[in-house]
């Protein structure tokens, strides 16, 4: 029997390598009439922040060609609700199940962190480093290698024994520049792509397509450059790196693997197929034994450069 199970910190060990990314599968429980939640190697909650967030004003999703432009604006329950109402019905024993935390100020981060590594079913905390630092004029904290770092150590600091993993944003000019600042601050584990920032029109009304005008881009539009990103990152650390970005089949999931991501997060495929991250999680093993692969550790970075 082929061994699918991957560590992705001391105490964060995963049955198989399949995660479901931020944003794109609810908070879990939405998802759980297409599939068995605890088939999945975990799952990642959408964006949490300290109070509820109503988000931006629609539209806010829009389809493109080869992928999907969305400007959610994190809106959530709050983590209180999420605490309070989801986190208890979903099966935290047998999957884990990761807590993606939305935040402005480091401060604040590290409250959430607080909060959410108290609770005994949270298994990580991924941080949504892409977010904007007011302090700072609205530049993202991934933007800055400092910044970035700041923020992570502030987490990691409050989080107790709950592993961090930080979630890079692609709209850099070196991401590895940033893969190793939150690597000296103490990440756990990374987590490469979030998405690109975008936009797109309509001629014929002459408006945006989004209310936000700008949004991220996902989808297998993306996939070259999120496996651009894993590969660099994985070679730039010692730790983890988780891949997401235009993950469309179960020979996508090798690809990353391949370039060296320990584990991959399903995403934009969720909304048009949304069994679609239990497919892989049931598909996996034979597409390994289909393309010769007995041990996923071994073949892990085996890409021939």
């Amino acid at each position: 029997m082929l061994d699918l199970s991957v560590s992705l910190a001391p105490d964060l060990r995963c049955k198989n390598p399949i995660l479901t990314a931020s944003g794109t599968f609810g908070y879990g429980l939405e998802f759980a009439p297409y599939g068995d939640l605890a088939s999945l190697g975990g799952m990642v909650v959408k964006g949490l922040s300290l109070k509820p967030r109503k988000g931006n004003p629609a539209p806010r999703i829009a389809e493109c060609a080869c992928g999907m432009l969305n400007a959610i604006g994190l809106q959530n329950d709050g983590v209180e609700a999420f605490l309070k109402h989801t986190l208890p019905r979903l099966p935290w024993r047998e999957t884990a199940v990761m807590t993606n935390l939305y935040a402005t100020a480091p401060e604040e981060f590290a409250a959430l962190a607080d909060i959410l590594s108290a609770e005994e079913g949270v298994a990580a905390l991924e941080i949504n480093v892409s977010c904007p630092n007011v302090r700072e004029g609205g530049i993202a904290f991934g933007q800055d290698p400092v910044m970035a770092a700041s923020v992570t150590r502030a987490v990691k600091q409050a989080a107790r024994n709950t592993p961090v993993i930080v979630k890079l944003s692609p709209n850099v000019t070196d991401i590895t520049r940033i893969a190793k600042a939150v690597e000296d601050a103490g990440a756990d584990a990374l987590t490469c792509i979030n998405t690109l920032s975008a936009m797109g029109v309509d001629v014929k009304t002459r408006k945006a397509l989004l209310a936000n005008v700008i949004g991220g881009l996902s989808g297998p539009a993306v996939k070259p450059v999120a496996l651009r990103c894993v590969w660099q990152v994985s070679r730039a650390v010692t730790i983890p790196v988780i891949g997401v970005g235009g993950i469309a089949s179960v020979e996508d999931v090798l690809e990353f693997i391949l370039v060296g991501a320990h584990a991959v997060q399903a995403g934009t495929m969720n909304f048009s197929r949304p069994d679609f991250a239990f497919r892989l999680a049931e598909e996996l093993p034979a597409a390994c034994m289909r393309l010769g692969i007995d041990d996923l550790a071994a073949f892990r970075s085996s890409l021939q450069v």
